[in-house]
């Protein structure tokens, strides 16, 4: 069963489409999810490579996180019947479309950085004088 689009912007804030956009956000917001994104922003990479250069993402994670993008239409896998196997991952035109959103959303956070720590500081010595 295929979803339409929404037409009407209001209709972002009904129940029904906050818990969409949650789940989606869910997924594009996770640490993993972006750094996969943003590895691959620059072309398709095995998943070793992938792992190297994304550093300190377990086996398991990375496997889950290309799973779970590869399911949203982020991620094409392709696989080779070679020995041993070899298995490409690269973006989809829908994943290369997350690009720039992200990095936006990556410069606020720079932007941002030290007012986001006081703010943190600022708020856990209010609830430590309680």
């Amino acid at each position: 069963m295929m979803i339409e689009p929404i037409s009407d912007q209001s209709q972002y804030k009904c129940p029904v489409n906050c818990k969409v956009v949650g789940a989606i956000l869910d997924r594009i917001g996770d640490k993993w999810a972006v750094m996969v994104v943003e590895t691959l922003s620059d072309g398709p990479m095995r998943f070793n490579a992938i792992m190297r250069e994304i550093g300190g993402v377990s086996h398991r994670m990375l496997t889950l996180t290309l799973r779970g993008l590869e399911r949203d239409g982020l991620v094409s896998r392709k696989a080779w019947p070679t020995i041993p196997p070899k298995v490409e991952y690269a973006l989809t035109d829908l994943g290369r479309s997350l690009i720039a959103p992200l990095e936006t959303l990556g410069q606020w956070a720079i932007e941002n950085r030290l007012e986001v720590v006081n703010a943190r500081i600022r708020y856990d010595k209010a609830k430590e004088d309680c």
